[in-house]
């Protein structure tokens, strides 16, 4: 891993909306019958194109409610697992299987595979762009509405996840909650990283990429993105 310059919590402020609703409404809202379609449209393109692309691995982010209250399902990755990402916060999901029809049908093998949920296919939003890890490795994000976690008959895989828990959305876009790390290297600046605090556990890394794209698509204009990412450009780009 890079070298880190430094961890922050963003800067206490008040929390504002896009202006149409409240940061409180929106996040009533983010699971609603008419917030699911805008954002099944919003995801028509990218689902498209990246579904049936080749890719690493894919995996599922789970929209769910806790007592009423929208939230996401995160799972802790079993200690015993090989490799630097064991003990991570994550999502479900993993490698592409040669069986596996598309991405699509990837995360959702692993979340059977993993959590014992079997979920239906016209329960799945949409496909996102996919995240390159730096080591080209390419993973896809799919998203998926698994219902209330009240009605869901969980039965996690020891040997890979050792935890289950979920966030809801007022925790996860309140300032307080957020933080971000930059990492230079060679002494320079590459990029910055978003990381969900105050929480279980410590939500970073690419599972933190994948929740705060979420957090921009079900409540555009109260969440804004932190990753920012450093490096040469076209002629004509502009950074992001």
């Amino acid at each position: 891993m890079l070298p880190t310059l430094r961890l922050a919590s963003r800067q206490p402020s008040s929390w504002v909306g896009n202006g149409a609703l409240s940061p409180e409404e929106a996040v009533r809202h983010s699971l609603s019958s008419a917030n699911e379609l805008r954002c099944r449209q919003l995801l028509e393109a990218s689902t498209a194109r990246y579904r049936h692309r080749e890719a690493s691995a894919a995996v599922l982010v789970p929209l769910c409610s806790v007592h009423g209250e929208p939230s996401l399902l995160y799972t802790l990755r079993s200690s015993r697992l090989i490799g630097r990402h064991k003990g991570d916060v994550s999502f479900p999901g993993g490698k592409c299987d040669p069986q596996d029809q598309d991405i699509v049908d990837t995360a959702l093998r692993e979340t059977r595979e993993e959590l014992g949920l079997p979920i239906q296919e016209e329960n799945v939003w949409g496909v996102m762009k996919p995240v390159n890890d730096g080591k080209n490795f390419i993973i896809v994000p799919v998203i998926a509405q698994v219902g209330p976690l009240e009605s869901l008959d969980l039965m996690p895989n020891p040997q890979e996840v050792d935890d289950i828990f979920t966030m809801p959305l007022a925790h996860l876009l309140h300032p307080r909650n957020q933080g971000y790390t930059h990492f230079c290297h060679q002494g320079h600046y590459k990029y910055t990283l978003p990381v969900f605090l105050h929480g279980p556990y410590r939500i970073w890394g690419l599972t933190a990429i994948f929740t705060e794209l979420t957090l921009e698509m079900l409540v555009p204009g109260t969440y804004h993105r932190m990753t920012r990412v450093a490096g040469p450009q076209r002629r004509g780009e502009t950074g992001t």
